[in-house]
């Protein structure tokens, strides 16, 4: 163990996997390691520094619109007198390396990609005094030249690195706790708006790499035994649903779960495609504990996903939908209801789309807009065609219609309370849905907890018939111009109309999750 320690400064909503597995590494190294989330105040970070006096400091900027709060904090400490070696890691970085040294300066390096083993070799080369410029996997600034050193290639086989160093696992829903970790790196599509695989395409290896099914394995247990995690949330971008290196994947997890006395002692969530949804292996999953899925459905209209390079139609959805709502399987999802090329028509079918998979109230609606994320189609598109609009990290676009404009900027300051607020309605849903869930889990489908499971789904249900008949009402009256004509009277009458609504169905929601408290509590609520 040396004396000398490596602060990483990251958001850490859930725990930042990618920095705890560097951490991890210097760890075993011998370093002491210390994690800073981004969100705290920079006089707080700043003071903790001072008490620490770090040999590095790692900052992990991997959403664009921190750029600015992560400008603002290192050019404060360096203000301050911290004058150690300053790294930063991300997509930002990786991608956008000279961007990012001109936005920051105060930068002495980047690491970019994947960063265990280079972030290794740059701590112990600066804590033993030796030149580190010509480590490979890292960019510099030399004057007022940037230099790309070779990138490094992707470790082959994730199971070589320890597991990432975590924090106490938190309390997910009465009083089980969870904790997040990978089967695997990486993704084989190119959905026109994502990243991830332009991400791993600039490096020398495989796109998507997977860990070895008894070795996923292996790390549940231990945090179950040794941390007392009962959840785990899966952070990979696609589970190994569909492993092309080895069919039996799914199988050979699930059969170790069972083999390590897992199997009904914990509860997992993936994200995976529709077109992935195959009734026999996820009925086995949930024999051995899935109980949530996240979808990126994004459009329901096969035109839309043609133009996204999702490789899906709309029937993938629906029968991959259906299937986990007949095993009983809970759903989160991701919808683009607004994109570059809407129009009010694609804008109303996808909204009938979004009412046929919701009317059951198996999970509210939520949707967004499509961003153009760096080094994505979709910015190049807008790029090449004079509409990408704003600073780096900001990057947007206007529809091509001023009164869809108009309507976005209405319907997302209407409804962002119900979608973004942490006590927001969808949200709340959401909750409500994961005690259910908990409850019904350790419990074996109790009857009592059976009846407040369909009182949610009425409750959700109703909501989301709300949502869209507003929407599509607001839909036509901007199409139509008439909001230029009346928007003092008729459309403060329908923000109202919906702050009221949120209002009304918070509680209804609040009293449900209250129920399922009580009710667990009552009934003993056992916990492994």
């Amino acid at each position: 163990m040396t004396d000398c320690s490596v602060v990483f400064v990251a958001f850490e909503e859930n725990e930042n996997l990618g920095i705890r597995y560097m951490a991890a590494l210097l760890s075993n190294a011998g370093y002491r390691i210390v994690m800073i989330d981004f969100r705290r105040e920079n006089s707080e970070i700043l003071n903790e520094l001072i008490s620490i006096n770090p040999l590095v400091v790692g900052f992990s900027v991997i959403f664009d619109n921190h750029i600015n709060g992560f400008k603002k904090l290192i050019e404060y400490l360096r203000e301050e007198g911290v004058k150690c070696h300053f790294t930063a890691g991300g997509h930002l970085a990786s991608l956008r390396p000279d961007d990012l040294f001109r936005h920051i300066p105060s930068l002495d390096s980047l690491v970019r990609f994947e960063g265990e083993n280079t972030i290794l070799e740059l701590v112990e080369h600066i804590y033993s005094g030796n030149e580190w410029h010509h480590i490979i996997g890292i960019s510099y600034k030399k004057q007022e030249t940037v230099v790309h050193n070779p990138l490094r290639k992707l470790e082959p086989d994730l199971d070589r690195f320890p597991y990432p160093v975590r924090s106490e696992p938190k309390e997910y829903a009465l009083d089980k706790r969870y904790t997040t970790l990978l089967a695997g790196r990486g993704c084989v599509y190119q959905c026109s708006f994502c990243d991830i695989r332009k991400f791993y395409n600039q490096v020398p290896g495989p796109v998507k790499r997977v860990r070895n099914p008894e070795k996923v394995a292996e790390e549940m247990e231990y945090m179950h035994m040794e941390n007392g995690a009962s959840v785990f949330l899966f952070q990979d971008d696609d589970f190994p649903v569909r492993c092309r290196d080895n069919p039996s994947w799914v199988r050979q997890f699930c059969h170790s779960l069972a083999q390590r006395d897992l199997s009904g002692r914990i509860m997992w969530k993936i994200n995976c495609r529709p077109d992935e949804i195959v009734p026999e292996s996820f009925e086995l999953m949930k024999q051995h504990g899935l109980f949530r899925v996240y979808l990126g459905i994004d459009d329901g209209t096969d035109l839309g996903l043609l133009s996204m390079n999702k490789k899906l139609r709309v029937a993938d959805h629906l029968k991959g939908i259906q299937v986990l709502k007949t095993l009983g399987i809970h759903i989160d999802f991701g919808f683009l209801l607004f994109q570059p090329q809407t129009t009010f028509l694609t804008l109303e079918e996808n909204l009938s789309f979004l009412e046929s998979i919701c009317e059951d109230g198996y999970m509210p609606i939520t949707f967004m807009k499509m961003m153009p994320y760096m080094e994505t189609a979709v910015e190049n598109e807008l790029k090449s065609s004079g509409r990408l609009i704003g600073d780096p990290g900001f990057y947007d676009y206007d529809f091509f219609e001023e009164s869809l404009n108009h309507f976005h900027t209405f319907i997302m300051n209407c409804f962002n309370p119900w979608f973004n607020n942490h006590n927001g309605l969808s949200n709340l849903s959401k909750w409500a849905s994961n005690y259910l869930a908990v409850f019904s889990f350790f419990n074996r489908n109790h009857p009592g907890m059976q009846r407040i499971s369909v009182e949610l789904r009425e409750r959700v249900a109703a909501s989301n018939r709300f949502l869209v008949t507003t929407v599509k009402e607001l839909s036509g009256i901007f199409k139509s111009g008439r909001y230029l004509l009346d928007k003092d009277t008729q459309l403060e009458e329908y923000r109202r109309t919906i702050e009221e609504k949120h209002a009304s169905a918070l509680i209804d929601i609040q009293g449900i999750l209250e129920k399922i408290e009580l009710y667990s509590l009552t009934r003993n609520f056992f916990l492994f």
